[in-house]
């Protein structure tokens, strides 16, 4: 080889190493300049993993701080399926551990994405055993897992938590502030996919706020006890009991059957169970309406509870349709017709008020309109203007048939009535709290407004005793404690006939206790019982049942329940309601002299009860019974007269 040869074939060398080194160092040039970011970002996701860190929720708890909903730290399983070795025997052994069917984790550990959710929320012993496999490509965030200790107690007042937050009653109503907020961190990997150190944390997440709710956790069980059972024993569809204070409307109780475990609420046989049918699902009243129509003709001065109404006996045709009593009336007094819950004298007193003047009042009680408590799908019942009412429309309304209310709106109007006849929105919710406990915001007691005045209030709560005392109301009957209610059967549309079934429909019983100073208000419903026909027979007994036990549990003394007999005084003249309309009758002589009771050793109760019927103005001092009185007893009442009554807690009795 000559030496010109060799010297060709070394510079041609040069020449290819220098382009390849040209070519080389323009490449590593490029990546390190040009693609630097794009080339930083795709080894983070091989080797690490930005996973969002869900904050832990706020506690929800009842009026007494007791936990309703808490939240724990748990794990949950991911997978990045580039680092996983054989993806079916991967599956094979994940899958029976998780719960997961294995071809969904088959199709996780094959996915083209870096980072998949395998099972979210592991309890600690099964993420244990996963951990135990040591499987490449596996790995764990730690984040909170939300438990109801109570399990079934209060759940469709509570609702649920799902993977994106809250999904249904407070949890969702409340999402904002329970749910907190995200954090960050990043989950790094060696080559095989193995965990190589814990999440470095780059956003600490911060916790949700608490909720104070207004329920109490004992009363809640007592009612939810009670329900249980006579929805086991009467067979109904679905049964409910709502318990309200009624001065401040905080709602005490709310329970519902059927029901379900917020813990496994996907476990549940049907999502209706979800429901919280006390907001969402309206209903035909029935005979309990009858205090509604009550209240506004006594404010209206249209009756009085002495004036008599023909019962007709027992039925009434209106635009050609005859609607009938449960038995034979004959002439009743305003008094007897709540009493004996007669639809004829009903009736007669709705078309004596008017469609304007009831259509008022039912609207002043809150119907037609949501109540503001505040929780998802809440219901505004079905209330038509009164030009959108046809001739059957005042009859039927006047017996609780064609307008359909809620559970939480009928047991918020009952609750006027305790309250003196003022209209309060209910309540759920009394409080908010930070992690450390401190109180961030309280919600106060909201006055709506004023149904009806005092005076009336009080005159229909002693007309609702006498229904409990004396009238289809037996059954909710307290021992020792005087129960204002009134008991409601109402039928059901037949769809198919469009008329009234006469199968068992919606039997309820609404009531407050004590009535001289209401401390619950209760509704209890039944709905489409399949061995019970009447709400008295019902729905009555499971009142008496929880306000029996919320009374002993409030500590509230029993009293007196004996009826004062008034052995001096008549009282005015009645009126009677012939027909359809209203025509009052004096005594040709007048009205007869009336002299004041002895009321000394009486509950106040008792005394009340007694001067009510002469129409006077009653002025009180301390409490108790009573234990001196002006004017004494016997003396003559001139008209405008007012009594005043000196009560003790220690007088004898």
């Amino acid at each position: 080889m000559t030496d010109q040869g060799a010297r060709t074939r070394v510079l041609i060398l040069a020449a290819v190493l220098a382009v390849a080194f040209g070519t080389l160092t323009g490449r590593l040039a490029w990546l390190m300049v040009v693609e630097r970011g794009a080339l930083a970002q795709l080894a983070e996701r091989q080797y690490s993993r930005t996973v969002v860190l869900h904050a832990q929720r706020g506690p929800i708890v009842d009026r007494q701080g007791g936990p309703l909903a808490t939240s724990t730290e748990t794990e949950s399983l991911f997978a990045q399926p580039r680092s996983v070795g054989d993806p079916v025997r991967v599956a094979a052994r994940v899958a029976p551990l998780v719960g997961v069917p294995e071809a969904e984790v088959h199709a996780a550990l094959t996915s083209s994405r870096s980072f998949v959710w395998v099972r979210r929320r592991l309890p600690p012993a099964v993420a244990a055993r996963v951990r135990a496999l040591r499987e490449p490509g596996l790995g764990f965030v730690e984040e909170p897992l939300r438990l109801y200790p109570n399990r079934e107690l209060a759940a469709q007042v509570l609702g649920f938590e799902g993977v994106e937050g809250g999904l249904a009653g407070v949890e969702r109503a409340w999402e904002e502030e329970l749910a907190g907020t995200p954090g960050k961190a990043i989950v790094g990997r060696d080559a095989l996919g193995r965990e190589v150190a814990t999440p470095h944390v780059l956003k600490a997440p911060a916790p949700g706020h608490g909720v104070m709710l207004t329920l109490d956790r004992t009363i809640q069980y007592v009612a939810e006890r009670e329900i249980d059972a006579a929805q086991r024993r009467t067979g109904a569809k679905s049964a409910m009991a709502v318990v309200l204070e009624p001065r401040t409307g905080d709602i005490l109780a709310l329970a519902i059957r059927p029901t379900f475990n917020p813990n496994a609420f996907l476990d549940v046989a049907s999502p209706d169970h979800w429901r919280n049918r006390a907001v969402t699902d309206p209903f035909e009243p029935g005979s309990t309406f009858k205090v509604i129509l009550a209240a506004a003709a006594l404010e209206e001065g249209v009756v009085r509870p002495e004036d008599r109404i023909n019962g007709e006996g027992g039925s009434i045709t209106i635009a050609r349709t005859t609607i009938r009593d449960w038995k034979k009336y004959g002439w009743l007094t305003f008094a007897e017709v709540l009493q004996n819950s007669s639809n004829v004298g009903a009736i007669k007193v709705g078309l004596a008020l008017g469609r304007d003047r009831y259509y008022r009042y039912i609207t002043a009680f809150g119907f037609g309109a949501p109540t503001g408590v505040g929780l998802p799908g809440e219901s505004r019942g079905l209330l038509r203007e009164p030009r959108r009412w046809s001739a059957l429309s005042l009859p039927t309304m006047s017996i609780g048939q064609e307008i359909s209310v809620t559970a939480l709106q009928l047991v918020t109007a009952v609750g006027a009535i305790a309250n003196g006849g003022t209209l309060v929105q209910p309540r759920l919710v009394r409080a908010t709290f930070d992690a450390e406990g401190r109180e961030l915001r309280r919600f106060a007691p909201r006055p709506v407004r004023q149904a009806v005045s005092p005076e009336t209030a009080r005159t229909l709560t002693r007309l609702l005793v006498r229904v409990v005392e004396e009238g289809t109301g037996r059954n909710g009957a307290i021992p020792g404690y005087a129960v204002a209610g009134k008991t409601g059967t109402a039928q059901k549309l037949d769809p198919a006939t469009r008329r009234y079934s006469h199968a068992p429909g919606v039997l309820s019983f609404a009531g407050f206790a004590p009535a001289d100073d209401p401390r619950f208000v209760m509704l209890v419903l039944l709905d489409e019982p399949a061995h019970e026909k009447w709400g008295s027979e019902a729905a009555a007994p499971i009142f008496a049942a929880i306000g029996r036990e919320i009374l002993r549990y409030l500590e509230v003394p029993a009293r007196d329940a004996q009826p004062v007999q008034i052995v001096a005084g008549q009282p005015a003249a009645p009126r009677r309601l012939p027909a359809v309309r209203l025509v009052s009758t004096a005594l040709a002589g007048g009205e007869p002299a009336r002299v004041m009771p002895d009321l000394v050793g009486t509950t106040l109760r008792q005394a009340l009860a007694a001067l009510a019927a002469l129409h006077l103005e009653v002025r009180l001092a301390g409490q108790g019974r009573v234990v001196a009185q002006t004017p004494a007893p016997d003396t003559p009442l001139a008209p405008g007269v007012v009594a005043h009554l000196v009560l003790r807690n220690d007088a004898p009795r």
